[in-house]
């Protein structure tokens, strides 16, 4: 049954919401002061499908993507920055409001930076046993497949043609991929999931693509297939060897002002505790000023922010400790050595 809906806010999801007299019905891409025509989401009472938008806002502005709407990455790019900058702050504030907590909140820091340093294409065979690679769409198992995407960073500029290939290589396989990629400075580095276990065709084929495209690396959920170099990563005066699949902030500008902040919070402390320190980004930076202990239950993180502050000139003392913090976190008094955590 089509119906029509007058849109009165976005919700923290960036789905545009209607209040109707059975409540909050929420319908993605659309804006405050719209009125569109939509239809029921299957299973989901307060959903709904866009079909068209009768009256558009006069805040809409045309997307930087051809798939917008369809594919399920992006859920803003419709809407003039400035009113997009206000509802993020509002989610915030609505946040620690909802929390009890009484904090000032300061202005909103574009981190986007060149865009997303991180990336994970799906592969799999759609209909009549084509093969498709792109990303799922919205809250659904459909692929939607994609020949660029333009949000993501300049090292990642080769990355869709990259995945294609790739999922091309181990199309044998017959079996759906996650192919996740990250730009580093070497080059962007690849850890593919679902293939099973790899021929020696395909492990040739792979050696292959890495070289026509440039990859630094591809492993196998973590296992190594090819290394052309290793991939890393800049993070103040060290360089860091990534382990497969490292978490990352989604932005290089993104982690360079967390890193920021975090080290003007720290202020002249003499002695950091870096918890859940992952490869580094925070203490390799504070190390220029500080003695850091830099914790995660990740070993190869571990082994590589290790490595990296050992190699990299200037810096005090890094330890590095292996602990589970959601199971065991710091007592207090492990915490008193310490000035800033």
């Amino acid at each position: 049954m089509i119906e029509q809906l007058t849109i009165v806010r976005l919700g923290h999801r960036g789905d545009g919401i209607a209040d109707t007299p059975q409540g909050p019905v929420y319908t993605p891409y659309t804006l405050p002061g719209e009125t569109v025509e939509v239809e029921p989401v299957a299973g989901h009472p307060d959903r709904r499908h866009l079909l068209r938008v009768v009256t558009p806002s006069d805040e809409r502005i045309p997307a930087i993507c051809a798939h917008f709407g369809v594919c399920g990455g992006c859920a803003i790019q419709h809407w003039v920055v400035e009113r997009y900058r206000e509802w993020k702050y509002g989610l915030v504030v609505a946040a620690l409001a909802h929390a009890g907590l009484e904090a000032t909140v300061e202005p909103l820091i574009d981190a986007h930076g060149e865009g997303r340093r991180r990336a994970t294409f799906h592969a799999r065979r759609g209909t009549r046993t084509i093969l498709e690679v792109g990303f799922a769409a919205l809250r659904a198992h459909t692929l939607v497949p994609i020949e660029a995407c333009p949000v993501l960073a300049p090292g990642l500029a080769g990355a869709v043609p990259a995945a294609w290939a790739i999922a091309e290589a181990l199309e044998s396989t017959d079996k759906a991929l996650d192919i996740q990629m990250t730009a580093t400075d070497n080059g962007p580095d690849v850890d593919v999931r679902g293939s099973g276990a790899l021929s020696t065709a395909q492990t040739a084929a792979l050696a292959r693509t890495a070289e026509k495209h440039g990859l630094a690396r591809i492993t196998r959920h973590g296992e190594l297939i090819v290394r052309r170099t290793v991939p890393s990563l800049r993070m103040g005066r060290a360089t860091v060897a990534l382990p497969p699949g490292s978490f990352l902030q989604a932005t290089a500008r993104g982690e360079e002002t967390l890193a920021r902040l975090v080290a003007a919070a720290a202020g002249h402390a003499r002695s950091v505790a870096d918890l859940f320190c992952g490869v580094g980004p925070f203490s390799l930076r504070l190390a220029e000023g500080a003695r850091i202990t830099a914790l995660d239950s990740d070993a190869p993180a571990l082994e590589s922010l290790q490595a990296a502050a050992k190699a990299a000139p200037g810096l005090k003392p890094v330890t590095t400790l292996r602990r589970n913090l959601f199971r065991r976190p710091l007592t207090a008094p492990e915490l008193k050595p310490f000035d800033a955590i």
